[in-house]
Formats: C-alpha cells, structure tokens, sequence
C-alpha cells in the first residue's frame, strides 16, 4: 500500500539511479591496470665522503617497513604526478574545463595531478618487499601507458634521490685539479733538489752527523794524545836535568916521569953549581942565595909533584841522558803531529758541521715538499677512486641496476572493472532498494491521514464515512 501510494517517488527515485547504472554500465566503463614494485637490496653504493675507503653497510639485508614506505611515498611524489601528466596529456582529459576557459597550463597540470593522485592506489603487500600499484581509465591503453609512464619517471626518480647528481662531473674536475697540484709539487721538488743538490737531505744530514762526529771522537782522542805527550815531555825535560850529559868510564893516576926526571937532574944540577959555588963564596953570597932559591923552587915542584900526581879519566856520553834526549825529541816531534792532527780534525769537525747544519735545513723544506707532494698525491689517488666509484654507478644506472625493479610490468586490461551486466544488475537492485526507501520515507514524512483508522486512532472520534478519490485523497 505505502508503495501504491508513493508510486511516483518509488519510480522517480528508482528510475533516475538505474539510468546512472545504465549510463556508468555503457559510458563510464573503466579499466584497471597493475603494477608491482620490488625493493630489494641488490646494490650498494659507497657514501659520498672523503674517506679513501668508506665502508658500504652490508649487515642489513633485510628490507624495511620505513624503506617500504618511503618508496611507496616517492611513488606518489608530485614532482613525478607531474610528469606522467605532462607525458600522457592528462591536463586535456578534463570534462569540466570548459568551466575554466581561462585557466593556465600549470594550473591544468596541477589539478590532473591531484586527480592522478587520486585515483592511483598505491600501498605495500603485507609481509613482503612488493608495493603495488593500480591505475584506472576509461581506455586500458591509457591505463597501462600511465603506469609504464610512472614505472619509468619512477625509476628516475629513485636513481636522482639515492644518488647525488653530477657527482661523476664533479669527482672528475677534482681529479684534473689534484693532478695539476700533484705536478706542481714534484716540480716544485725537483727544483729544490736541483738547486740545492741534495737528493735525501734527511741521509745525507745523518750522514754529515756521522762524519761530525767522527771528526769529534778523532779530535778528542787527539787532544787526550796531547795531553799525555805533553805530560811525557814535561817529564822528559824533567828527568833530562838531572842527568849528567857525560859519565867517567875510567880514571887513571901516574907520575910524571919526564917530568919529575928533569927535575931531579935540575936539583942535581943546582946542587952542583951550589958547591961549586961555595968554593967560591960565603954561603951569604947573592949567587948562592939564588942558587939556594932555586934548588928550594925544584925541591917545591919535586914535591908538588909528588903530590899531585897526574890523572888520567875517560869519559863517554851517558846512555840515559842520551835515550831522554832521544825520547823528548821524538815526543816533541810527536806533539807537533798531533797539534797539526788537531787543529784538521777541528777544521774537519766545523765542515762537517756547518755542511750538517744546511742539510737539517734543507731536510726541513724538504720533507715539507714531500709531505705536499703526497698529499697531492693521496688526494689524486683519493679523486681517481672516487671518480671511478661515480662512473661505475652511472654506469650501474644507466643499466636499470638499482635496488628496486618492476616485478610485474603493467599491460592493458582487456576487462573492465565492473561488467556491463554486473553494474546493471547492481543498479537495478540499487534503483529498487532507493526507489522503496524513498517512498517509504515521503509517506511516514506525510501528515495526512490515508485511512479511517488512522482518524479514529489519531482524533479519536468516529468515522462516519470515507470516499476515496483520484489524485491526492482526502479523508474526513
């Protein structure tokens, strides 16, 4: 009864919902493309440092929820949205544009990517490294075109942010750099030794050193020979004044024979001359006296003579006095040898030293250039790493070697989502369910009163007649 007299609302309602049914069942039909993506950890890439080894984190193998997630969240990126619309044409398929005619590219780009965002799912399997990815169109070719377009800026796009871009280019200019500054050093180095005419300063200095000291130990030794010669000469000099220059070897006492015979026969004679003479005159007599004084001169010399007879020595050259003579001339030659000896190794000792010292000097510039040069060096050899680690991962993504990949790759759906039967039967059902409950809602929202009970139930008066009428009734 509620339906019969609700009927137009009953069919209005039902009948405007199956016409959507009928309209989405032939002009709205959609199909639905898939596409899944695998995150994996096939690769690892080094950090970008300026360590000559950075170390690559391989302890993690496996994939997790938050990396999952940030793959998911890239592949909704709008700097990507915006490309598959710029590269599918997404901005003109927009029914209401016509309502907008004055609306800029950008703006028309923008709001297509909000609408492919929409209508894109995209959401990680559970309990796997798979992320999958569904896209809707009224035509399967531009379903599974707009996938394979987001698969490729996809990629691109995961390959740009895991990896700084223009690293090859930049690890190569640094290469030329450090190679010019390498050449720099070593010419720099070269020169030096050059100029200088060193070749390893640092061994050549230990080696003056050594001779310094060398000539150090050789002049002390030296001077310590010095000292004791000059102390044995001292002695020697000593010593050498006390000993006689000469020593007697023999010594031998005799008379004078001739001597003492001339002068027995000069007594003698006197004697004779005396007497005779005394045979002449007084004893007092001058010529006596003479004689007298005379025979009593030899007697005195015959005397003398006699006590002091004469002494025969021999002497030679005293053999200690010669060997400390000998000695403290050799001793003397000795020290002026040595003093000689000294005063080289002196001289030699100040060469060594000076020739030590400009080599400490030239040690210092040039351990400073070789530090410089191997710094240059590692630097280089660092940069040569590094540029080679950029290239091998352009390479590597110039080959699609990432570590995610399309693990199903999307193609055209040849069904559409909903079948045309399928959407009619669920829209004649729909039509129905929505027709009834608006007929069933307009008449409990109706106050009239429809039969003669309900006037008895509801004024509580008794009902003398009821005539029923076309069109709306009217009970009293």
């Amino acid at each position: 009864m509620i339906l019969f007299r609700q009927r137009r609302m009953f069919f209005g309602v039902a009948g405007v919902i199956f016409l959507v049914a009928l309209a989405y069942a032939f002009l709205g039909v959609r199909y639905e493309a898939h596409m899944q993506v695998l995150v994996r950890r096939g690769r690892a890439d080094p950090p970008v440092t300026a360590e000559p080894n950075a170390p690559v984190d391989l302890a993690r193998v496996v994939v997790t929820e938050e990396e999952l997630n940030s793959e998911v969240e890239l592949l909704k990126d709008d700097d990507v949205l915006r490309q598959v619309v710029g590269t599918n044409h997404l901005e003109g398929h927009d029914l209401l544009h016509w309502l907008r005619p004055r609306e800029s590219h950008a703006a028309q780009v923008e709001r297509a990517a909000r609408r492919l965002a929409s209508r894109l799912k995209v959401e990680p399997i559970k309990k796997t490294n798979l992320i999958s990815v569904t896209y809707g169109a009224a035509r399967p070719q531009l379903a599974a075109q707009v996938l394979q377009t987001l698969a490729s800026v996809y990629l691109e796009k995961h390959m740009e942010v895991h990896r700084p871009g223009g690293e090859f280019h930049f690890f190569d200019q640094q290469t030329a750099e450090s190679r010019q500054q390498l050449e720099e050093s070593q010419q720099k180095l070269l020169d030096f030794t050059a100029s200088h005419g060193v070749v390893e300063a640092a061994q050549q200095r230990d080696l003056a050193l050594t001779e310094w000291n060398e000539a150090q130990g050789s002049y002390r030794d030296t001077q310590v020979e010095m000292a004791e010669i000059q102390h044995r000469v001292s002695e020697l000099e000593s010593e050498l004044a006390k000993l006689p220059p000469r020593s007697t070897t023999e010594v031998r006492i005799a008379d004078n024979p001739e001597l003492m015979r001339a002068l027995k026969a000069n007594l003698l004679d006197l004697d004779l001359k005396k007497t005779q003479l005394l045979m002449k005159f007084e004893p007092t007599h001058p010529l006596v006296e003479e004689v007298d004084q005379e025979i009593a001169q030899t007697k005195k010399a015959i005397a003398a003579e006699t006590v002091n007879p004469l002494r025969d020595e021999t002497t030679e050259k005293d053999a200690n006095y010669e060997w400390a003579k000998a000695e403290l001339q050799k001793s003397r030659v000795e020290l002026q040898g040595l003093e000689a000896k000294a005063s080289a190794a002196r001289a030699e000792a100040a060469g060594y030293q000076a020739i030590a010292r400009q080599f400490g000097q030239d040690a210092i510039t040039q351990d400073a250039l070789q530090n410089s040069e191997k710094a240059a060096e590692d630097n280089y050899l660092l940069y040569v790493k590094k540029r080679e680690e950029a290239r091998m991962g352009d390479a590597l993504d110039r080959g699609g070697i990432v570590n995610v990949a399309v693990a199903e790759e999307p193609v055209a759906p040849a069904l559409p989502i909903w079948p045309a039967w399928l959407v009619v039967t669920g829209g004649f059902l729909a039509a129905s369910a929505s027709g009834a409950g608006a007929a069933f809602a307009r008449d409990y929202l109706d106050p009239a009163f429809r039969t003669p009970e309900e006037v008895r139930a509801c004024l509580d008066v008794p009902v003398l007649a009821s005539l029923p009428r076309s069109g709306r009734r009217l009970c009293a």
